[in-house]
């Protein structure tokens, strides 16, 4: 007698769902910070305590994860042309970023008019973050590249700072690949460490919904909803101008690389709400790793690529350093040369370098790229300091999109993107993050042929 297969009704699928369980988390965040202000900022430690939970875990995830990738490798060589590669990549597309926010800016112009004064503002406000872009400038270059080599091995994992655990995982890959059987021994076990890092990553993501519906529950008991509707033509034409960067430019590089932006973006779905909801890109890059090798990037470069990206690739915060300059200049009545422009735009793509995928760094860079156009006054920083949140939400998202696109980009300039599974699996859709076994219907995993000249 053959067995009758019951299916799962419909609401309690989507209920079970990751993605929808974000969605009502960052409703009801909205919801708890709109009617009880005062009950919604009291939640802020549920969006903290979440995104600990997943930094907790990022250094150990980047580590085994590069430096096992390295081991492995039969050609060292590559993992500086990878890098190399990479880096030209970020430049080339952070620049069109920043010209593009320039452009928006010069064009839309969302300050105009509002006539605000500076000296309304409370300095008090800005302290924090001007202080901070002071310290950076002090340093300088030099300071920039000191701070990436690490006090000591185990600092690199305490530091917070991304490049110092890359630092540190490409020096033992390369170790390892030197040692013969014994660094394959070491980097074996590296692979088994992953995985039990990658399984801590899948129990704590569980805990999304409720990180989200903290941090959106102090973003609007904070801030209110009244000072999102006072500076709406900013936030505004920033989000419009995010989504035309993605689907127009990173759509076409897409395109070129063999890969539709459309289902890219709903691929990563469950990780761009995690990302709206707690506002860091940081969040979610564990995941994003995974879902990058799955869908064919080949380990090394997934290893290589996020984590650089993370720095030096913020197409997001480069769009909002330069339409937020203007829109200060706007806004205050301040005219501005085509020199000083090219100086902004100069000094964005140095400072622009220096953020992170942590909330604030994106303001705190803004900052920076004042301080050369004393026309501006400084104080005007307070115009934003209510709306930071929110941008920095859109700056997150496009953050990361950017970053995912560069990995396959850079992983089919390599060779090392397998396409008939990017093909198969952004048609088949997002699987649950538990399901880390591949299905039986991929292809065997290897590079790609590489792609005709």
């Amino acid at each position: 007698m053959q067995e009758t297969k019951v299916e799962t009704p419909l609401l309690i699928r989507l209920a079970g769902s990751l993605y929808v369980q974000v969605l009502v988390g960052i409703a009801l965040g909205i919801l708890v910070g709109a009617v009880w202000p005062d009950v919604g900022v009291k939640l802020k430690p549920l969006g903290d305590g979440f995104i600990k939970l997943i930094k907790m875990i990022i250094g150990p995830v980047i580590f085994c994860t590069v430096a096992g990738g390295i081991a492995h490798m039969s050609d060292l060589k590559k993992v500086g042309r990878v890098g190399v590669k990479a880096l030209v990549y970020f430049e080339v597309v952070s620049t069109l970023a920043l010209l593009v926010g320039l452009a928006v800016g010069g064009f839309v112009r969302p300050g105009a008019g509002a006539n605000y004064d500076a000296k309304d503002m409370d300095p008090a406000l800005t302290a924090d973050y001007v202080a901070k872009a002071a310290q950076a400038k002090a340093e300088g270059f030099a300071g920039h590249i000191l701070k990436v080599i690490p006090d000591s091995f185990v600092s690199a994992f305490t530091s917070g700072d991304l490049l110092q655990v890359l630092l540190v995982a490409v020096l033992f890959g390369f170790a390892c690949a030197r040692l013969g059987p014994t660094g394959a021994r070491v980097s074996h076990g590296l692979d088994q460490a992953a995985k039990v890092f990658f399984s801590i990553i899948h129990l704590v993501v569980r805990l999304a919904p409720l990180g989200a519906f903290g941090a959106m529950g102090y973003t609007i008991g904070k801030f209110g909803l009244g000072m999102l509707l006072k500076l709406l033509a900013l936030i505004a034409t920033f989000y419009v101008t995010a989504l035309l960067f993605v689907f127009l430019i990173l759509g076409l590089i897409a395109h070129l690389a063999g890969f539709s932006i459309l289902r890219f973006v709903a691929y990563i779905k469950d990780e761009l709400l995690i990302v709206l909801g707690t506002s860091s890109s940081e969040s979610v890059l564990p995941q994003m790793m995974e879902k990058l090798e799955r869908l064919g990037a080949s380990r090394s470069v997934v290893g290589l690529v996020i984590p650089t990206g993370y720095s030096f690739n913020l197409d997001g915060t480069n769009i909002y350093m330069t339409l937020a300059t203007l829109f200060l200049a706007q806004a205050t009545d301040t005219h501005l040369s085509g020199w000083q422009l090219a100086t902004i735009l100069g000094v964005a793509m140095l400072t622009s370098k220096g953020a992170s995928g942590v909330t604030g760094a994106g303001f705190i860079t803004l900052a920076g790229t004042l301080a050369v156009v004393p026309e501006i006054p400084i104080a005007s920083l307070g115009i934003l300091v209510g709306i930071d949140r929110f941008m920095s939400e859109c700056r997150a998202l496009t953050n990361l999109v950017g970053n995912g696109v560069a990995t396959l980009v850079v992983a089919r300039w390599e060779g090392e993107l397998d396409l008939e599974r990017l093909e198969l699996e952004l048609a088949r859709g997002p699987r649950p993050v538990e399901s880390t076994t591949p299905p039986v219907d991929w292809p065997a995993p290897g590079p790609a042929p590489a792609p005709a000249p």
